[in-house]
C-alpha cells in the first residue's frame, strides 16, 4: 500500500494512492496532479546517517566511520513532493542527497540487529538538502548546513514494508534538470539499516513514525535557484522539488 497525506479544497486528508488516484479515509478521490502533497507521516525524530555511502566519503574526502555518524534533522525541515526548497542567500555549494527512508511502525529499544527489520513499517524517499559550506570542523554534528526550514523534501508517500520487500539492494538516482548526477544502491550502505536500528534504539527509544535517513552515494554537485531535482528510488518512485531563492538572514557569525 502506499500512503500519503495531501491538502485539497481547504482540508488536509489521510489516505492512499490507489491505481493512480488519492483515496482519502473518508472515499473521497483526488487527482494527483491537483493537490498540495504533504509529508507522507509527521515523525518525533527524524534521523539521518551521514557518510553511510564510502563513495560518498571519498568524495568528500573524509574517513569512513567506524559507526553510524548519527544527526537529526528539525521537523520544520520537511517539506512535500512538488514543495519549494528555500536557498539561503549567498550558499555557495547546496546540493541534494538521494536517501531511501525507512519509517519505524511501533515503539522500541534496544532492538537487536536481527530482529530490525520487524519494526520497520515502510518505506519513503528523502532529500537531506545540505549546504556544504557550513559543515565544518566546528559545525558538528551538521544541523547548520542540513537543518534549514524545507531542507527535508520527502515523499510523496510511504510504501509500505509488505509491499516494498527487501531495503538491500535498491537503485537510488537524483537527477536534476533531466540530467542523471547521483546514483547508486543501497547494497553499498557501509551499516545496513538492521544495523543502523540496532545502534539508534541503544541510544533512544524509537517511537512510532520515526524517520532513518540511510545516507547517500556519491555524485554531489551544486544547485540553484529554478533547478528541478528529481529523485528516484526503485519500489517507490519520484520525488520532485524545486530549488527557489529564499531570504533567510544568515547571521553574521558566519561571515554572510
Amino acid at each position: 500500500m502506499k500512503l500519503a497525506r495531501w491538502a485539497a479544497n481547504g482540508q488536509l486528508h489521510d489516505g492512499a494512492l490507489v491505481k493512480g488516484v488519492l483515496l482519502s479515509k473518508d472515499g473521497t478521490e483526488h487527482n494527483p496532479d491537483e493537490v498540495v502533497w504533504l509529508p507522507p507521516n509527521w515523525p518525533q525524530k527524524v534521523i539521518g546517517i551521514a557518510l553511510n555511502f564510502s563513495d560518498h566519503a571519498a568524495e568528500l574526502n573524509l574517513p569512513k566511520p567506524d559507526l553510524p555518524a548519527i544527526f537529526l534533522k528539525p521537523q520544520t525541515s520537511l517539506v512535500g513532493h512538488k514543495a519549494n526548497v528555500l536557498m539561503p542567500p549567498k550558499s555557495e555549494y547546496m546540493h541534494y542527497e538521494v536517501e531511501l527512508v525507512a519509517i519505524i511502525g511501533r515503539k522500541c529499544r534496544n532492538v537487536k540487529a536481527k530482529d530490525a527489520l520487524n519494526y520497520v513499517m515502510g518505506y519513503t524517499i528523502g532529500n537531506d538538502v545540505t549546504i556544504r559550506d557550513h559543515i565544518g570542523p566546528y559545525f558538528r554534528p551538521p544541523l547548520i548546513g542540513k537543518g534549514w526550514d524545507t531542507f527535508g523534501p520527502i515523499g510523496p508517500y510511504i510504501v509500505t514494508a509488505d509491499e516494498f520487500g527487501s531495503p538491500h539492494e535498491v537503485g537510488l538516482r537524483t537527477f536534476v534538470n533531466g540530467e542523471l548526477r547521483q546514483q547508486g544502491t543501497t547494497k553499498d550502505l557501509l551499516f545496513s539499516l538492521e544495523e543502523m536500528i540496532e545502534y539508534c534504539s541503544m541510544i533512544m527509544t524509537l517511537e512510532e513514525g520515526d524517520q532513518i535517513w540511510t545516507g547517500t552515494p556519491k555524485g554531489l554537485s551544486h544547485v540553484y535557484p529554478g533547478d528541478v531535482m528529481r529523485l528516484e528510488i526503485d519500489g517507490i518512485g519520484a520525488l520532485e522539488n524545486t530549488v527557489v531563492q529564499g531570504n533567510q538572514v544568515l547571521s553574521p557569525i558566519l561571515g554572510k
